[in-house]
């Protein structure tokens, strides 16, 4: 990694400079893991590289002679030159013929490649889920259902917009997706030979509540190869608590014999359960030893509610870090799991081993806006699912297109970290501020940062820098062996 002219300048009487916002070291028993923040990337520190580090903690500045008098004798001149090379060609050590970067310079944003638009196809659902975040969620005779005509216009927009794509997404969202499934049939027989006509392929995905599930349609999907997700909140007292009919029972019954059909019959993809935690519901454990372990989901995540529109559903500070605590015990046995060369399904692991596998460096929360766009019944453009039905302006039409400018001032003000918070973050490119409905549920600006748990995100991040450092020193095959094939189902 070391340039040699780039390291004999470093070690030729130039101040040295520890750029501590692009690093963070981790101690996983006697190993020092570094953790570079610019790239997401994880490293393990040989003995030069810590001490030289190490002895910058202690000095602003230090100069090569003073690095050799203390480390020269230890470790001699090439190996010292070498890991001061490293580390300024990871922007860890800034020189003065050496400025280090800390993030990209924000660039006019011009081109949104869309590979998913999400389809709010009815905002009517049979269930009354107290906590649900929808604003324009209604009961199903008042759902406003979208018509087949404004679907195959979002279809037609993503490709306008975003052609020559070799995959595409669709996603079938609501209020209950099933409760219109006239729509989702119709989109399904336009985009297979639509897509296949352009040599692209199209994934169908579909978030549930279950209740409205049939073999039938369990058939239906299994033959179109839908990835599915079901919406369950864990045993029947936390489950009916909050996921009510609109008749006001519990719904866990007709919830848990559907999805014991689902899982008995459906061999297409693996099925997901997707759980919401709000104040009162914090035993993560027990939740996913029910849905996992019991009843059988693949994999489960976690959804912590922290700036919902409804105030007494947040989990207060207490109870947000009672479910941080449970998450890592979960975590703890995933990797008991991994080291044994086993899967665990656990999504909140999975998706933050995930990213420090692949080096994943966010500028961005996630695709919305840029890789994704959610379309409300009336085919208006939407930042993502959740943002249908709410005050926030919409980024143009199904007809018109997308609002270029109006979208790419919103995106060039979150890649803008300057005088944030998230500027010097070590998560920052993990987090990247946080999910813009929350920023928005919560500051009324969905370009503002969510500051609100940031402490637990790192101590979550440093903990899963620990759980990877141990899988790859004793089973580093788990990542190929379970590890991609996941990401990819």
């Amino acid at each position: 990694m070391a340039v040699a002219s780039d390291v004999e300048a470093g070690m030729n009487g130039e101040t040295m400079t520890l750029v501590r916002a692009n690093l963070h070291r981790v101690d996983v028993d006697a190993r020092q893991m570094l953790f570079h923040v610019p790239s997401s990337g994880l490293f393990e520190l040989d003995g030069a590289s810590r001490e030289v580090l190490a002895l910058l903690d202690c000095h602003e500045h230090l100069s090569s002679a003073t690095l050799h008098e203390h480390l020269a004798a230890r470790y001699g001149r090439d190996a010292l030159q070498e890991a001061v090379g490293e580390l300024r060609a990871l922007d860890i050590i800034a020189t003065s013929g050496h400025e280090a970067r800390l993030n990209p310079q924000p660039r006019p944003v011009r081109n949104f490649p869309l590979t998913t638009v999400v389809l709010n196809v009815n905002t009517g659902c049979n269930l009354s889920c107290t906590y649900c975040y929808k604003a324009d969620l209604t009961t199903p005779a008042r759902g406003r259902k979208m018509a087949s005509a404004t679907a195959i216009a979002a279809i037609e927009m993503l490709l306008r917009e975003s052609p020559g794509q070799p995959r595409y997404n669709v996603v079938f969202f609501g209020g209950e997706p099933l409760s219109n499934m006239d729509l989702i049939r119709d989109v399904v027989a336009y985009c297979e030979p639509r897509f296949a006509a352009l040599g692209a392929e199209v994934d169908f995905t579909l978030t549930t509540n279950a209740t409205l599930l049939t073999e039938a349609l369990v058939d239906w999907f299994n033959a179109h190869r839908f990835g599915l997700t079901v919406s369950m909140d864990g045993p029947k007292p936390l489950h009916d608590r909050n996921r009510l009919t609109v008749g006001g029972q519990g719904s866990y019954d007709v919830v848990r014999r559907k999805v014991e059909m689902l899982l008995a019959r459906y061999t297409a993809r693996p099925v997901g359960c997707r759980v919401t935690l709000t104040r009162g519901v914090t035993d993560v454990e027990q939740i996913f030893e029910h849905l996992h372990g019991e009843l059988g989901f693949h994999e489960v995540g976690f959804g912590p509610v922290t700036s919902g529109d409804i105030a007494s559903f947040n989990l207060p500070p207490d109870e947000l870090a009672e479910v941080f605590a449970g998450l890592k015990r979960l975590g703890r046995r995933y990797l008991e799991h991994a080291l044994r060369g086993r899967k665990f399904g656990f999504g909140n692991m999975h998706q933050l081993l995930t990213d420090m596998h692949e080096g994943n460096k966010k500028l961005l929360p996630c695709g919305a806006g840029v890789a994704l766009l959610a379309v409300d019944h009336e085919g208006g453009l939407n930042l993502c699912h959740r943002f249908t039905g709410s005050n926030m302006p919409r980024f143009g039409n199904v007809a018109d297109g997308i609002d270029r400018p109006r979208l790419a001032a919103f995106i060039e003000q979150r890649l803008d970290r300057s005088d944030t918070g998230c500027q010097t973050c070590r998560i920052r490119n993990i987090c990247s501020g946080g999910c813009y409905h929350e920023s928005y549920a919560k500051y009324g600006d969905a370009a503002h940062p969510s500051y609100h748990y940031c402490d637990l995100l790192r101590d979550w991040v440093d903990f899963g820098i620990d759980v990877y450092a141990r899988i790859s020193a004793a089973a580093p095959g788990f990542f190929a062996a379970q590890l991609t094939p996941r990401r990819r189902a």
